[in-house]
């Protein structure tokens, strides 16, 4: 999602690669039946196993391997996948129909017994829903297109985060795999019951071509319009932005400087808004102090922090204007019902270095020494880094701002760009100051924010959430009181939200900065009809991962080619 910067091989080869005619486009497939991607790979496609996230290839899950339920973020719905209706008969009895008539590309029945075995193979602590597999009693084939499930803790917005956004895999392939085969398996012939299903690879592209034979067709009355989908590993943007205007891919999905000049200037690119910012927002990007590390785990120096920081600074330079302010919860818009606002206007933070400059010397933190930099209140001096990945050219312009800003107010603060690699690491094993982090992203629950908030215990290794090891059992326990509310009931959830919201904001055991923008730059010379505020389909219009099930599927039934 990052613009970055390869190799010089690398580069050479993609523009060998782009070397082609319109007629066959790139790799020799017809370039009116194939959908050319870029901006959601980062190097060659060689793992396709729907249980290992970050490793598969893109497409993997959803146009490949898909889910029970997908969700409507728009309607705040939940719409039947593959499943055909569900019915909670009990507080903690969920009974799921699936559709029948559906197959595995392999030609295998689609059976209740595949999301047993999905299910089943959360007992394995390397699978990522494992916190799934312990939260049910049973589950159960209670016939050939049943599943019932019982929970012996029932937390359905946990649930139905799972149901609409994991994968089902085939019980003829998977159950009863053991750990280590679950997690070395790179899945090289996934067999799903999707749209699309594996064509070709090779370092630069992944290639998907489409099932004909896919039961969502005749189901849903969704007809995939691409014959093919290429998607290219990413080089750098001077490349995307090339073969943008040279028709040699068809939608992108990074971030590429300048677009908003493209986009004014160039009537065959197009994005979701004619203005700015141009782009839908996708995700929140957060601020994120190491609480272990001093002074970062005081909350009266984190809140002096937030005043820092000049958001229309980063959003008018780095980016254009292509991104928005994030509200002081971090929420997006569309989880606006679930913010107590009355109550951010109260206690939400805002851009003002002079309460910032009042607020450190309140808790102490004044400059003794006349170097310019306050001192923590026991004299100590105040020295440290704000790390975003080398190459990621918007962030590292926007951490130059926050470090800037907190400087003058007498912050020492100093950006840093480590390898991606190497920043992980040290994010992950608390070995760092200050870091952006953006990995939540829209779902069908706020709580998916918080739980990446205030998640506890804290582990040695933190890799996924609470990156900043904040310690709150207060929080924690409202998170997962949020997590038990029926998914239906919207008013309970507001009322448990608003109650997290006053502990965040006295808080701020992570800062959120922006709304992170649904990239999506598309061309209208081979391919019309894109995600449109104005007349167009409203579904997202893009490759990343668990995109499809929140709509952007459907992007690639109601696209049109150009010709027609």
């Amino acid at each position: 999602m990052r613009s970055l910067r390869l190799p010089a091989a690398l580069v050479a080869v993609a523009l060998v690669a782009t070397a082609c005619s319109d007629d066959e486009g790139t790799g020799g497939y017809p370039r009116d039946e194939t959908l050319y991607t870029t901006g959601t790979a980062w190097g060659p496609p060689v793992n396709w196993n729907p249980l290992m996230p970050g490793l598969f290839a893109v497409g993997t899950k959803g146009l490949v391997y898909e889910s029970l339920f997908h969700y409507d973020p728009e309607e705040n719905e939940y719409e039947p996948w593959l499943a055909e209706s569900d019915e909670w008969t009990e507080e903690n009895v969920h009974v799921i129909t699936l559709r029948e008539g559906v197959e595995w590309n392999d030609g295998e029945p689609f059976t209740a017994e595949d999301v047993v075995a999905t299910l089943e193979l959360g007992a394995h602590d390397a699978v990522h829903y494992g916190n799934i597999y312990d939260m049910t009693e049973s589950v159960e084939a209670t016939g050939e297109h049943e599943v019932t499930v019982t929970f012996e803790d029932n937390r359905p917005q946990e649930w139905m985060n799972w149901a609409y956004n994991e994968a089902i895999v085939p019980a003829h392939v998977w159950a009863g795999m053991d750990e280590e085969t679950v997690t070395d398996n790179p899945n090289e012939d996934p067999v799903g019951t999707g749209p699309y299903a594996y064509e070709s690879s090779t370092d630069d592209r992944m290639v998907w071509e489409r099932n004909d034979a896919w039961w969502g067709t005749e189901a849903l009355g969704l007809e995939m319009q691409p014959r093919y989908i290429v998607d290219i590993v990413n080089t750098s943007n001077e490349i995307t932005m090339g073969m943008l205007d040279q028709n040699e891919v068809d939608m992108s999905n990074n971030f590429l400087p300048g677009i908003d000049q493209v986009l004014e200037s160039n009537e065959a690119i197009t994005s979701y808004y004619d203005e700015p910012p141009y782009m839908r927002s996708a995700n929140t990007v957060w601020l994120v102090p190491n609480h272990e590390r001093e002074p970062l785990g005081d909350a009266a120096f984190r809140d002096a922090l937030a005043h820092t920081v000049d958001l229309q600074q980063i959003i008018e330079g780095p980016y254009s204007n292509l991104v928005e302010p994030a509200n002081p919860t971090g929420l997006l818009p569309e989880w606006d019902d679930y913010i107590d606002h009355d109550l951010v206007e109260e206690e939400g933070f805002t851009f003002d270095p002079d309460r910032a400059a009042e607020i450190l010397e309140e808790a102490g933190y004044t400059d003794e020494d006349g170097d310019g930099f306050v001192e923590t209140p026991d004299g100590d001096p105040i020295s440290l880094s704000l790390e975003v990945p080398s190459g990621w050219t918007d962030w590292m312009e926007a951490a130059r701002v926050i470090a800037d800003n907190a400087q003058d107010v007498g912050i020492n603060i100093e950006p840093a760009f480590p390898d991606e690699k190497l920043l992980v690491e040290n994010r992950n094993s608390g070995e760092y100051d200050l870091a952006l982090n953006n990995e939540v992203q829209l779902s069908n629950t706020p709580w998916t924010y918080y739980e990446y908030l205030f998640e506890l215990p804290l582990r040695e290794d933190q890799t996924t959430a609470n990156f900043q090891r904040h310690e709150n059992e207060e929080a924690w326990g409202l998170v997962e009181q949020l997590a038990e509310v029926p998914a239906e009931d919207d008013e309970a959830m507001a009322e448990i939200a608003a109650e997290i919201q006053e502990i965040q904001l006295a808080e701020n055991p992570a800062i959120p900065l922006w709304y992170n923008g649904l990239w999506s730059q598309t061309s209208d010379t081979v391919w019309t009809n894109w995600p449109s505020e104005a007349d167009g389909p409203h579904h997202p219009g893009t490759m990343w991962n668990d995109w499809f099930e929140l709509g952007a599927i459907r992007t690639l039934a109601e696209i049109e080619p150009a010709a027609q």
